[in-house]
């Protein structure tokens, strides 16, 4: 059984053609480009979107030379935009999960926020959809449909616009619960449902496409995070995965009870299909990759393949503290103001210091993070499962497993979300049978290398360091 995987993400479209036990037949990605504006802005061409798609997974079925028996689509998550109806004409354009401009719009439903985080999971954040669709609706048009990018990609795909049910999960608009649009969450959002897209399983029969050569169905549908979470086989409560892209993704899989998070964290649906379901709870750094992109313009490296030759220069951060937060702070801080920070800059300073902070400070927020989901969870993490670019940086791993106290295994394969959107797709072609994740061997695995007590210390400094990013972030707000 062939299945071509769609992996659509923020600054790339990757097509995957996977055979049984994960054969790889043919991989080809497409790069997009995010515009950053001013004021937080982040905008993307939905046209690019669909053409990157598109391109890539004919060329990926042209190398493959096999015959494709389904198809999977993974998204990129809470990037909105609106459409008509009819033709699927793009109406605004793709406002994408880094995208803050609808800040203002959170700052006052802030009466709402518990109310929310009861009926969604979510705490009240413009990172999630339902904040930009608002924005859309109050400054960019009355008309059309709104809803994720997954949506508008399947108008044009099968032609019928639908998202799936972990998307749908990420919009501040879904009942936990019942797992369908919310009335009351919709009508303190100013948003009519009848205006999103139906929410549907994760597998299932979605629809035909011939977008890629001869007919075939799209079976399976999900948001990339926790196709990943599925891909890297995190299918009982307690595992965890951290994809580390132009932002980093941190989830961890919680069992079959909608539990709300009382540390910080958002809690949404992991998968479901038939009568099998997870939720997950999660927390996100917006800039991951993206600091990295950020200390390239900046001339400090010049490409990211330096980072630990550059980072091995100096033996630590030489007293400088780095909390890059430069698109606000996510989990479980939740402030779209804060801006990043940089201390203990002095003469002796150097490049190095600053690359190896960077990679702390981002080490450190995801321990942050994990900190956090051992509170709800009542256990401290087994281990952490890595994916992405930035696993290639074994000084940034190395730092993830000395803070966590906790193995950090790398994925062996750099197409962990695509074989998890794959499975999904065997499960919706064959309904009746569940296809069991292929288990991996880790191709690297990192140990903590420093005590519990050192762990501990650093992490206090830096939750410190933290708290006086929101100091100013309050200060500058009031």
């Amino acid at each position: 059984m062939n299945i071509l995987a769609i992996d659509q993400g923020t600054s790339s479209t990757k097509a995957v053609v996977v055979g049984d036990h994960n054969q790889l037949h043919a991989v080809v990605e497409i790069p997009v480009t995010p515009s950053a504006l001013a004021d937080g802005w982040v905008e993307q061409d939905p046209q690019e979107l669909l053409d990157s798609i598109l391109l890539a997974g004919r060329k990926a079925c042209e190398r493959a030379g096999v015959t494709i028996d389904a198809v999977g689509f993974a998204n990129q998550g809470e990037t909105v935009l609106a459409w008509d109806r009819a033709t699927g004409a793009p109406l605004t354009t793709a406002i994408t999960w880094q995208d803050r401009r609808a800040a203002g719009i959170t700052d006052r439903l802030q009466g709402s926020e518990q109310q929310l985080l009861t009926l969604t999971g979510l705490p009240l954040d413009p990172y999630f959809s339902a904040p930009k669709l608002a924005w859309i609706r109050e400054e960019g048009t009355p008309d059309g449909m709104i809803g994720t990018s997954d949506a508008w990609i399947l108008h044009h795909l099968v032609g019928e616009a639908m998202t799936d049910v972990t998307t749908a999960s990420r919009s501040l608009v879904m009942d936990l619960e019942t797992r369908q649009w919310s009335s009351q969450a919709c009508e303190i959002f100013g948003i009519d449902a009848e205006d999103l897209p139906p929410i549907v399983d994760c597998a299932g029969s979605f629809g035909v496409t011939e977008a890629f050569g001869a007919e075939v169905p799209i079976t399976g549908l999900m948001v990339d995070q926790q196709a990943a979470l599925y891909g890297e086989q995190c299918l009982s409560a307690g595992d965890a995965k951290c994809t580390y892209g132009t932002g980093a993704f941190f989830l961890v899989n919680i069992g079959e009870e909608a539990k709300r998070s009382s540390t910080g964290l958002s809690t949404s649906v992991a998968w479901q299909f038939g009568s099998t379901r997870s939720y997950c709870v999660d927390g996100q750094v917006y800039t991951a990759g993206s600091v990295v992109s950020w200390l390239i313009e900046l001339g400090f490296l010049a490409n990211s393949s330096e980072l630990d030759d550059l980072a091995q220069q100096v033996p630590d951060t030489g007293g400088l503290s780095f909390v890059p937060s430069l698109a606000g702070l996510g989990a479980p801080n939740w402030d779209s103001h804060a801006q990043g920070l940089i201390e203990g800059i002095s003469l002796s300073t150097r490049p190095a210091h600053l690359v190896r902070a960077a990679l702390f400070g981002l080490a450190a927020q995801i321990a942050l993070m994990a900190k956090s989901a051992t509170g709800d969870l009542g256990q401290a993490l087994r281990q952490l499962k890595v994916d992405g670019g930035l696993t290639q940086s074994a000084i940034l791993m190395q730092y993830q497993a000395d803070l966590l106290q906790c193995p950090v295994e790398v994925f062996s394969s750099p197409h962990a979300t695509a074989l998890g959107i794959a499975q999904m797709a065997r499960n919706g072609l064959e309904p009746g049978q569940i296809h069991d994740v292929e288990q991996d061997v880790a191709s690297v695995i990192y140990e903590p290398k420093i005590s519990l007590d050192e762990a501990e210390t650093e992490l206090a400094s830096f939750a410190q360091a933290t708290q006086r990013v929101r100091d100013r972030s309050a200060e500058q707000q009031s």
